[in-house]
């Protein structure tokens, strides 16, 4: 494992729904923001699809409450939404140039995103909005760093960002040691409270993002640690 590089001061996080960032990404994102970093999130829908006892109408206004006080809890002042449908995310032009245009407003150094592998590290079928996300989220990099790309944008090309990090993915090589900042992380994946409480099952926050804090902070050897895909 290789530490991640921390010499830089924006980051995008770019994800597909209300609570990805949360389940590992978000501690380190407290970490960086308690740096000084400015962390700014894009989330390409709302979640209207994920609480299947709820209409969507709803959900998407309870979800994305729930993200921005999320992203409040680890230091985060802007959310931005997308607003792509739930649940039929597709990899594809336009889903690139909404995440090329994000990256030319917000001129990361870093992109944030989820992993576009088909497998998770312990062999879960990763679903379909975070593989279409993700594959999207590398290649948008790309797009809005050439200028000849989506130029009905109106927005200068940006060719700063240094490299993704991809979570939840079995490639990762690259960890973040977010020792001293895993409640953080914990108070914000538990500010999902209405969609935790509508799965129908009992959700230990802490013992989930304890146990994956301390599995990478194993491999890193560090006390906790977030592992990450990079692509330079």
């Amino acid at each position: 494992m290789d530490e991640v590089p921390e010499d830089w001061d924006r980051a995008l996080a770019v994800v597909a729904h209300p609570d990805d960032l949360e389940y590992g990404g978000s501690t380190a994102v407290a970490k960086w923001t308690a740096q000084g970093k400015t962390v700014t999130q894009v989330l390409a829908t709302r979640g209207e699809a994920g609480i299947d006892s709820m209409d969507p109408d709803e959900v998407r206004r309870v979800r994305t409450e729930e993200q921005v006080e999320a992203a409040r809890r680890v230091g985060v002042e802007t959310v931005e939404f997308l607003d792509f449908a739930d649940g039929v995310l597709e990899y594809g032009l336009p889903l690139r140039k909404a995440i090329a245009a994000a990256i030319r407003r917000h001129r990361p150094e870093v992109v944030l995103s989820v992993s576009h592998r088909e497998r998770f590290p312990g062999g879960g079928f990763n679903m379909a909005d975070h593989r279409a996300l993700g594959l999207a989220a590398v290649d948008a990099i790309r797009d809005a760093a050439n200028r000849w790309v989506f130029r009905d944008l109106g927005l200068e090309a940006w060719q700063g960002v240094r490299f993704a990090l991809l979570g939840g993915s079995p490639e990762a090589a690259h960890y973040v040691d977010v020792t001293g900042h895993l409640q953080a992380g914990i108070d914000s994946l538990l500010a999902h409270r209405v969609y935790f409480s509508n799965l129908g099952a009992d959700f230990d926050a802490a013992g989930f993002l304890t146990g994956i804090a301390e599995e990478g902070g194993r491999a890193a050897g560090v006390e906790h640690a977030m592992t990450f895909e990079m692509i330079a």
